[in-house]
């Protein structure tokens, strides 16, 4: 039987994305380092950390700790480890108010990545939000239950100034209607 130290240990890299896997056999961090960058097609410098919490393997000591088939993550200049997103499980059944409920779950789950787009949603998707009922997504979908109760209330603001500034836009075309009207009749 080989030496597990002349063969290498067995492993599974990702990108900091988690889109791509491969399976890399490694002697060394160094012999690790090379197949990572020819494997995932990447430039420059790498940092590898432990996928599942981000534990940087930066010397040769740490790396024969690291156990066989262990899920390595590579990130590159710039990049930072984060936990992996929770999948969007949705019931239909286990929601009280079941009003657009997957809908609604999409959303919530697009939101709670980046929260900025709630600002780009249009009046149905924001009245969605702010009728929802936080009770009925928490320990279903999302267990943050102050995140749903903040984002119903962010939802609200903003369908309330959408709905300001479109009638402040009614008004404005009102106006132009009875000036053009009573231009032409001068």
């Amino acid at each position: 039987m080989e030496d597990i130290n002349e063969t290498g240990k067995p492993f599974k890299i990702t990108n900091a994305s988690r889109e791509i896997r491969k399976g890399v056999v490694a002697a060394s961090l160094e012999d690790l380092t090379s197949k990572v960058l020819e494997k995932l097609s990447v430039e420059g410098g790498i940092t590898v950390v432990l996928e599942a919490d981000g534990t940087e393997i930066d010397d040769e000591e740490y790396f024969g700790t690291v156990d066989p088939n262990t899920s390595l993550m590579v990130l590159t200049e710039g990049q930072s480890w984060q936990p992996p997103s929770p999948p969007c499980r949705f019931n239909m059944d286990q929601v009280d108010d079941a009003k657009g409920g997957a809908e609604l779950a999409g959303l919530v789950g697009k939101l709670k990545h980046n929260l900025c787009h709630v600002s780009l949603l249009g009046g149905a998707e924001l009245e969605l939000l702010s009728d929802m009922d936080p009770e009925s997504l928490v320990d279903i979908t999302f267990p943050d239950k102050i995140f749903l109760e903040q984002l119903k209330e962010a939802s609200g603001r903003f369908l309330c100034e959408k709905r300001q500034a479109q009638d402040a836009m009614d008004l404005l075309r009102l106006y132009q209607e009875k000036e053009t009207e009573s231009g032409g009749t001068n």
